[in-house]
């Protein structure tokens, strides 16, 4: 079959990856174009990576050269205008995370979507590596047993100078802090294997970071299932962990990596009793695929060709969204929030900092001083400076 072709927008670090990762992928694919608002840096980019055809803007791609699929790698704030864009001009689109800046311009994308394409897929690729689908399988057919407790750990570390990255660090260009753009990597993969949640108990702060947005986030999420699941998210962590374990009646489940997993990075226990039927269904899985872009963009371009919706879908995208949104609610307002208040009345509908009114509820006590010494990184307490 003829190969898909892709465009690229956007040709910062994360649009190298994704060319290596289609690159990898040999004749199933071929990218034809790429855009970029800074053209030294796409002229670069296209002759780096022998892409043809290169482009001042996303309209002058789409209206020229519309390929089938276009891979949006550009900062959050533009993904969900550039998504609609692309939907409207017949192309599907795959785009980086966060998917978009809220739950109102999640629905937005829907809206641009054709119920027969073209479609929208996030780029959440943990779910894609064999451990996560081996794990998936052994939940649906019930071979662990009810989930009953989960741990989500993305303890990172980003230092002053990333956010000094003038999108980084605000509501209005990145959409929140690690909540939003480091932890939902985990957070999604979590909620791919445990399903739907049901209510969220959460806290927010900024202790150490001069930005406009959280630093770190711990929640409490209740699932429908029952199980529940602690959640971390931080920036402020020298020794850097990404971490999952999941607790079911006959085993425990690990994952312990830092921005991709492999094979090797899981860990299964079986409950007393259990052994013999948990390690033979879990010997028996599927091995062998990393957990990196490459896994997840094979499906996507079968979908695509295939004419079907690519993994993962807006409505599977937005259960993570979901919970992001939740979080921030949470903290806020310091209530439990249960998932449907995130209607389209609720202030955290349209933006993960609400109304502006209760972000002092991330405290700057941490930070006495600091502002004093960056005056042009100064900290609103309320609504942000430099909006």
């Amino acid at each position: 079959m003829a190969p898909v072709t892709v465009a690229v927008v956007g040709t910062g670090s994360i649009a190298a990856v994704h060319l290596q990762a289609l690159r990898a992928l040999g004749d199933q694919v071929t990218v034809i174009a790429a855009t970029d608002a800074d053209s030294v840096r796409l002229r670069e980019f296209c002759a780096r990576h022998e892409i043809p055809a290169h482009y001042d803007s996303l309209p002058e791609l789409l209206e020229t050269a519309p390929p089938d699929l276009v891979h949006v790698c550009t900062p959050p704030g533009a993904h969900a205008g550039q998504a609609v864009a692309c939907l409207r001009a017949g192309c599907s689109v795959l785009v980086e995370k966060p998917p978009a800046l809220s739950l109102s311009e999640m629905h937005t994308v829907a809206a641009a979507q054709g119920e027969r394409g073209p479609f929208f897929a996030a780029v959440f690729q943990h779910r894609f590596g064999s451990g996560a689908r081996r794990l998936k399988k052994l939940i649906d057919e019930g071979v662990l047993g009810r989930p009953l407790l989960a741990v989500c750990s993305t303890a990172w570390f980003r230092d002053q100078s990333y956010f000094d990255e003038p999108w980084r660090g605000r509501w209005d260009t990145e959409g929140g802090g690690p909540t939003m753009g480091h932890g939902i990597h985990q957070m999604d993969l979590l909620c791919y294997l445990l399903g739907d949640w049901s209510q969220v108990s959460a806290v927010a702060r900024r202790q150490a970071r001069r930005t406009q947005t959280e630093d770190l986030s711990l929640a409490h999420v209740t699932f429908a299932s029952g199980a529940v699941a602690s959640v971390v998210n931080s920036v402020l962590s020298p020794r850097e962990e990404s971490y999952l374990r999941f607790d079911f009646e006959r085993a425990t489940v690990e994952l312990t990596h830092l921005y991709g997993y492999r094979d090797t990075d899981w860990r299964i226990t079986p409950a007393p009793g259990a052994h013999a039927l948990v390690t033979a269904a879990w010997e028996a899985g599927e091995y062998g695929v990393s957990s990196g872009h490459q896994a997840q963009f094979g499906h996507v371009l079968r979908a695509v060709r295939a004419g079907s919706p690519p993994p993962v879908t807006l409505d599977d995208a937005l259960r993570s969204m979901d919970l992001v949104a939740a979080i921030y609610a949470s903290a806020f307002q310091g209530r439990t929030m249960r998932h449907d208040e995130l209607t389209p009345s609720s202030p955290f509908y349209r933006s993960m900092r609400g109304d502006g009114t209760a972000l002092n509820s991330l405290g700057d006590d941490a930070l006495t001083g600091l502002a004093a010494a960056s005056p042009a990184a100064t900290i609103a307490a309320s609504d942000g400076a430099g909006r």
